[in-house]
């Protein structure tokens, strides 16, 4: 790709409009990328139909898409990404700048499987880039520049924090961030259950779980301050929240979460 093209001369391919697809494209036009130099593949008819409706962005073939645009975004699951990468070899615009949200899918993967050198760089995201609240973690390829990089880090900072990391980082990432939103549901789950084994009506379980959460993290924030000092200024001595907290410690949560945060992180270096 011209690094030295602005956003507004970028023609941007999207392939996949699932859910993640469609807030990528949501913070492509966030970030000043115009509708018109947007294109995408998309199987499902009623699919591209809402988004072209929605968005303005137009559906287009594969091989159109692959071969007129300067950034292509991979928005597929990590078991259709090599088929997808041979299709785009076949086309590929040998200057375009290929994003790769796959998870588990190393640069090297697609590097590998095209005929000439390309600039891949891998990006794990995570659900909350849908309401731009989101962690996406970059790793550049062998073929990146500095300039690709800061092209993609200024697309995705419209739909959250952008961080660049080592690819060898990327499956820790994934078990962090990137999985990590439904660890985070999970537990809310397991709170509106345990105020309703309490007594609690549904509603006002839910209601006060949902607030709690968004309080805590705010002030995580907001304040600056750590985790744990944010812990302990609320634990009093012998008091509820310290007998909460030793009922966590002897369930033995930090290690249950470490726990399944390997697990994770394991999967994706299976996927890879």
């Amino acid at each position: 790709m011209t690094t030295t093209k602005a956003i507004t001369e970028l023609k941007v391919g999207i392939f996949g409009v699932g859910i993640m697809g469609k807030a990528l494209l949501a913070g492509l036009i966030s970030a000043g990328v115009t509708p018109a130099q947007i294109s995408f593949v998309e199987k499902r008819d009623e699919r591209a139909a809402e988004i072209s409706q929605k968005y303005g962005a137009h559906r287009s073939s594969l091989e159109a898409v692959a071969s007129q645009s300067d950034l292509l975004l991979l928005v597929v699951k990590p078991q259709d990404l090599a088929e997808l990468v041979a299709e785009l070899d076949l086309h590929l615009n040998a200057a375009a700048l290929l994003v790769s949200f796959a998870a588990g899918k190393s640069t090297h993967f697609i590097e590998s499987r095209l005929a000439t050198p390309a600039a891949v760089i891998r990006v794990m995201p995570n659900t909350p880039v849908l309401i731009g609240a989101g962690a996406s973690v970059l790793s550049a390829g062998a073929n990146v520049t500095s300039s690709h990089v800061d092209l993609v880090t200024q697309l995705l900072s419209s739909s959250g924090l952008v961080l660049t990391i080592d690819e060898s980082l990327q499956d820790a990432v994934t078990a962090t961030s990137g999985s990590g939103p439904a660890y985070f549901f999970a537990f809310v789950e397991a709170m509106v259950e345990g105020s309703v084994a309490l007594g609690m009506p549904l509603e006002v379980a839910t209601a006060l779980t949902v607030q709690t959460i968004v309080g805590a993290a705010g002030m995580l924030t907001q304040t600056g301050k750590s985790a744990t000092t944010l812990r302990e200024n609320v634990t009093s001595p012998n008091g509820t929240t310290a007998a909460a907290l030793h009922a966590f410690n002897d369930g033995e949560l930090k290690a249950l979460v470490a726990k399944a945060m390997r697990a994770a992180r394991d999967r994706s270096q299976e996927l890879a």
